[in-house]
């Protein structure tokens, strides 16, 4: 069964933050935090993997438009390969957006229907270059200098550098992502810094939550 194709955007109750950022700049230490404190957290990674196992209408796509190069032998998606080849290519990138994207966005709408939480965290990698951005009622920005995000991407997935650096520059600039946030944190300290932000953070959630309960 193929997924809903409606795009209707704020049609959840729970209030929404997309939390973004840059590869490698601590998304998944903030989201964690975020989650120890109560909030509930909508993870499009997670619903991207999703939508691309066997069986899944994703996959099929994937395998028709990429070829069977993007598939292993016992039929799971090449992410690897995958990877290699629409980082290559943007047309082949664009392409892969416009197949996967309306499948994430559908699942992450029915995420936030059954939140139950005071708020949701929804982890987008990509919010700035996609309009995930209407699912959302703020958007929370993890920023951490380029540097530190190329070393802490080496270190992470055993790249080399010149293939770690394509990567963080297929995405958007610094620049465009702090201009699209309503609250940024700095991860380019240590984690007790970090923590520090997000408690902060938490506390404004459940107040906007609130409010928004009561209009």
């Amino acid at each position: 069964m193929s997924e809903p194709s409606s795009r209707p955007a704020r049609v959840h109750r729970v209030f929404s933050v997309g939390l973004t950022g840059g590869v490698a700049s601590g998304k998944s230490l903030v989201a964690r935090q975020f989650v120890r404190l109560g909030a509930e957290l909508v993870d499009t990674d997670e619903i991207a993997r999703e939508v691309v196992v066997p069986g899944e209408p994703g996959l099929a796509a994937l395998r028709e438009e990429f070829g069977a190069g993007v598939i292993t032998p016992d039929g799971q998606l090449d992410r690897r390969a995958l990877r290699k080849l629409v980082f290559e290519d943007p047309d082949k990138r664009r392409h892969l957006e416009t197949l996967l994207h309306p499948l994430i966005r559908a699942r992450t709408l029915a995420r936030l229907e059954a939140a139950s939480g005071p708020y949701a965290i929804v982890a987008v990698p990509l919010l700035v270059e996609t309009d995930f951005g209407e699912l959302v009622d703020r958007v929370l920005v993890v920023d951490a200098p380029e540097d530190a995000q190329l070393e802490r991407l080496m270190r992470r997935d055993g790249l080399p550098r010149a293939e770690a650096a394509a990567m963080i520059g297929s995405q958007a600039k610094r620049a465009t992502r702090l201009a699209a946030a309503h609250d940024v944190i700095d991860n380019g300290a240590d984690e007790r810094a970090t923590h520090a932000q997000v408690e902060r953070l938490h506390h404004l959630y459940l107040d906007l939550a609130e409010r928004k309960t009561h209009t």
